[in-house]
């Protein structure tokens, strides 16, 4: 009898602090839309490398003039970037989006709300300023600093924004600053950090999320 009650009681406080945490966490991101982002952005570096016709790691990726007078595929360089840029982050959104619609929908629960639109206000404050900075960069022609940034920036997002969602995604904001503090004293290797950044490291805590919050 003593027992019983004692698991009602525990029964109760689990019940209370996962409504507790519904209310004041998004907790609908599901793990699946960073396997997608990940693997949508090795795709994109990968088509930098074939545009280029150079081999990772090789430490010959300086944004030299060379490279930005390259023309294939019927596109400038410097064409080509912005455009591949733009289909990884739309796909990567799209994935996002359909993913943590699917997981909300399944738990019920709400998709749009006040909490998610100050988790998504806290998260842009850092990446618009990251995408003004580089910009500067790339007026300044400060090319090599541009990946690092990106990590840098995009980490700080996280951060700043962990307190509205998972704590688990603090942790991947911490590795994507490190990555790019590395990466600002090791210029030619910007695409290669920025692939493990935002490719490995994606793939790897979108599985971790998966399976520790939504396999069944």
């Amino acid at each position: 009898m003593v027992m019983k009650s004692r698991n009602d009681h525990l029964e109760m406080l689990n019940e209370i602090r996962s409504m507790m945490e519904r209310s004041s966490r998004f907790i609908s991101l599901s793990g699946l839309s960073g396997v997608a982002a990940g693997s949508f952005a090795l795709i994109g570096v990968t088509l930098i490398y074939l545009y280029l016709e150079l081999v990772p790691f090789s430490g010959n990726l300086l944004f030299t003039l060379k490279n930005l007078l390259s023309d294939k595929w019927g596109l400038s360089f410097v064409d080509f970037l912005f455009l591949d840029a733009i289909i990884v982050m739309v796909l990567a959104l799209a994935s996002g989006i359909f993913f943590t619609t699917r997981k909300a929908k399944k738990k019920g629960q709400k998709i749009w709300d006040k909490l998610t639109f100050r988790l998504l206000f806290n998260l842009s404050i850092p990446l618009v300023a990251g995408g003004i900075f580089c910009l500067a960069l790339i007026k300044h022609k400060v090319w090599f600093l541009i990946a690092p940034a990106t990590l840098i920036f995009y980490g700080l997002a996280l951060l700043h924004g962990s307190k509205y969602t998972l704590h688990d995604i603090r942790y991947l904001g911490i590795s994507e600053i490190i990555l790019g503090s590395i990466a600002l004293f090791i210029p030619g290797f910007g695409l290669e950090f920025w692939a493990i950044g935002f490719g490995f490291l994606h793939i790897i805590y979108g599985t971790t999320m998966y399976y520790k919050y939504e396999k069944e």
